[in-house]
C-alpha cells in the first residue's frame, strides 16, 4: 500500500501569476490563514505593513499586478516547507523594483511570508 505524497507547492503557478500579472493565480497559493509582511522605504522593519488572511492579500495583489508594469520572476527555490524567491518588476518609465521574499509552506500553500522591496530613487 502507497502513502499518499504531501502537497508541493506550485512554482509554475507562480511563475504565471506573477510574469502573466495574474492576482486570481497568486492568491490560490495562500492558505486561507496566510500573513503577508512587506518591508521597504515607507514600512521598515519594525513597522512593516502586514496583510492578514486572503482578503487582505487579495486587495494587495490585486492592486500590485493591475499596475502598468511587467513583473518577471528572477529566482525561486523551493526547499520542504519553505520557499525563496526574487522579483523583478518595471514601471513604463524606467523606474525599477526588486522584490526578495521568504515564506513558509503548509500543504503546498504559503502560510508566512516576509517581502522585502527596493525601489529606484530619482
Amino acid at each position: 500500500m502507497g502513502t499518499a505524497a504531501a502537497p508541493t507547492f506550485d512554482t509554475e503557478a507562480l511563475r504565471r501569476g506573477i510574469e502573466r500579472q495574474d492576482a486570481s493565480t497568486l492568491l490560490a497559493l495562500y492558505a486561507d490563514d496566510a500573513e503577508i509582511r512587506m518591508i521597504d522605504h515607507r514600512t521598515q522593519p519594525s513597522h512593516p505593513m502586514v496583510m492578514h488572511g486572503r482578503s487582505s492579500i487579495s486587495e494587495m495583489l490585486t492592486d500590485v499586478y493591475g499596475r502598468d508594469m511587467t513583473h518577471t520572476l528572477e529566482q525561486v527555490v523551493v526547499d520542504g516547507d519553505h520557499l525563496a524567491f526574487m522579483e523583478s518588476c518595471r514601471y513604463p518609465d524606467g523606474t525599477r523594483v526588486l522584490a526578495t521574499s521568504m515564506a513558509d509552506l503548509r500543504d503546498g500553500r504559503i502560510v508566512d511570508q516576509t517581502s522585502i522591496q527596493a525601489w529606484d530613487e530619482g
